[in-house]
């Protein structure tokens, strides 16, 4: 994580990996997610009540407002756009953020639901931020977690790689292998924190995630930061309602190591870097 990275560099950088710019999220997958968001589907709310009355147009005003995606109607096919400064603009607050729980040295929690492509970027926030004297909490380990899946209900554990909190299904084979289980379920994170508090503490000042780790701790009153897709509302319903302290706008499902220049970034933005 050595090495300055400028802004320009990183524009750059999420034009041509495709985490902003034309993405892969098809335009007929995100409006399907906002009529459904807009019907209080709990599969696309993931953890979030919404204060509002969010109707199709109210989310795709939104969406075009915090991510930079068409706000016409009419348009129903093609591949999503997002803006590649309102991500930088995001990551500049998700960086701020990062820095000032670490000059705090306050216990932090971090969690994916994209373990297949994110992972290595938790972790590498997780090691930089236990380096800075904060707590990475890990409560609950092994919980198990029955989420509803599209096979129906499927029984997941609660496990951790290297301070970052994941689901995987019992036939997956033994904890502490990788990757896990995609899930959108806010479900995980509301055990985790629940057995934080049954523990007596400590509870984390700041939780990192996406989907419902982000949203489901956002809910719950917790100071909550992370990526979202145009397909995924819901972390900025949040973000414009404050339950939601910061949604990065960009592609969650890259290839993984396409993170490590936004990751490095981050890091020294935040005074993070080793």
């Amino acid at each position: 994580m050595r090495g300055v990275v400028d802004r320009g560099g990183l524009r750059a950088h999420l034009l041509d990996a495709r985490l902003a710019g034309v993405v892969a999220t098809a335009r007929e997958v995100s409006l399907r997610s906002y009529r459904l968001f807009a019907a209080r589907d709990p599969r696309v709310l993931i953890g979030i009540d919404p204060q509002g009355e969010w109707g199709q147009r109210d989310l795709l005003g939104l969406m075009a407002e915090r991510c930079g995606v068409s706000a016409d109607p009419r348009d129903t096919s093609g591949q999503d756009v997002i803006d590649p400064d309102r991500t930088l603009a995001a990551l500049d607050s998700f960086a701020d953020r990062l820095a000032a729980v670490a000059e705090r040295r306050a216990p932090v929690f971090l969690g994916t639901g994209h373990p297949h492509r994110l992972l290595g970027f938790y972790v590498a926030l997780a090691e930089a931020l236990s380096a800075a004297g904060c707590a990475v909490l890990t409560p609950a380990q092994g919980r198990s977690v029955d989420i509803t899946t599209r096979f129906g209900l499927r029984t997941h554990n609660l496990d951790y790689v290297r301070g970052v909190a994941l689901v995987r299904e019992p036939a997956a084979g033994h904890a502490g292998g990788e990757p896990g289980a995609h899930t959108h379920s806010p479900l995980p994170v509301r055990a985790a924190l629940a057995a934080a508090a049954e523990a007596g503490g400590p509870l984390p000042e700041l939780v990192i995630g996406d989907h419902g780790w982000l949203c489901g701790a956002g809910q719950l009153g917790f100071a909550a930061i992370g990526p979202a897709d145009t397909d995924d509302p819901a972390p900025f319903v949040g973000e414009a309602e404050g339950s939601v302290s910061v949604a990065v706008p960009l592609d969650d499902a890259v290839r993984s190591e396409y993170y490590r220049l936004l990751t490095r970034y981050v890091l020294n933005r935040a005074c993070l870097s080793r």
